[in-house]
């Protein structure tokens, strides 16, 4: 157990001076004991699987499919500008932006409502909210393929109004409405956290000065509630922009983003070298996306 140092009133100048730095010196190694497991698991699980992830995109791929770790080239970044990719990563950022703008266009009226909302009826919504979270997110995904499929529930009620049958599994409508299902939490959160500290007598003031609605909106809930926009933006656009799961299950052969083109890197292709160049100008991304948050909006939260 740590002993607490305390300074002796009648002791000198120099006496006082090595207690505090001894005491320093105990918090700082204390710190450093708490902080040593979280450490350990972000080098273990995070810097070391992205430094053989940068290694292995160094590599050679075999005529056999196998991964050469010698004759090291930047062949598989120079890949990066093909045709095809470049259309992936378009195709990707699209849809990415979509859901993103779509989750911010749903969400923030929603979060405002229920920021102003009684305490009582303000935690029953935010459950709501995180219901989708109990079950497990491949499962809610098959039940979107059930519910667009030719044969499913909106198929019947298209055809029953005499609109015909609707065909949306499989198409790009199919990808972003997953996408948008499946991250709308992510944004309904942060915009609530932000929301929920404005002060709104700032917006009664504002319209106490003659300020229109959309005014006061404009110039007060709004600039307030921007770093809740941004935390919400990064945390749907980065997963959406690597989605694996929704597209294959929803997407077709015309619908593929990066995350499944990457995986199909690794297993199909077995070029290691190509995927996990990809892999890691993606995660680049992704780290440039956060850092820019940090930087904007992120610190205020």
């Amino acid at each position: 157990m740590a002993q607490t140092l305390v300074p002796d009133p009648e002791a000198s100048p120099e006496a006082d001076a090595g207690l505090e730095h001894a005491a320093a010196a105990e918090r700082s190694r204390r710190g450093a004991w708490i902080a040593l497991p979280p450490a350990l698991y972000l080098v273990l699980l995070f810097a070391l699987p992205l430094v053989i992830v940068l290694v292995y995109s160094f590599a050679t791929r075999g005529s056999t499919g196998q991964t050469i770790l010698a004759d090291w080239n930047i062949a598989s970044y120079t890949r990066l500008l093909n045709p095809l990719v470049r259309e992936i990563a378009l195709r990707s950022v699209g849809y990415a932006l979509l859901t993103t703008a779509l989750c911010l266009a749903v969400a923030y009226p929603f979060a405002y409502y229920i920021a102003t909302r009684s305490l009582r009826v303000r935690n029953i919504l935010l459950v709501l909210v995180m219901i989708p979270f109990w079950s497990n997110f491949l499962v809610r995904t098959y039940a979107w393929r059930l519910l667009l499929s030719s044969s499913g529930p909106l198929s019947q009620l298209t055809e029953a109004i005499g609109l015909g049958q609707t065909r949306l599994l499989f198409t790009p409508v199919a990808v972003v409405l997953g996408l948008v299902y499946g991250y709308m939490p992510f944004m309904i959160l942060p915009l609530y956290a932000a929301i929920e500290r404005i002060d709104l007598g700032l917006v009664e003031a504002a319209r106490d000065l003659y300020a229109s609605g959309p005014r006061a909106f404009w110039r007060v809930t709004w600039p307030l509630s921007r770093p809740g926009v941004i935390a919400g933006s990064i945390l749907v656009f980065i997963p959406s922009l690597g989605a694996y799961v929704t597209p294959e299950i929803l997407g077709g052969s015309k619908t593929t983003m990066l995350g499944s083109y990457i995986v199909r890197q690794f297993l199909s292709a077995r070029d290691w070298p190509f995927g996990s160049a990809l892999s890691f100008v993606v995660m680049a991304l992704m780290l440039a996306a956060t850092l820019i948050y940090f930087r904007t909006g992120g610190r205020t939260l």
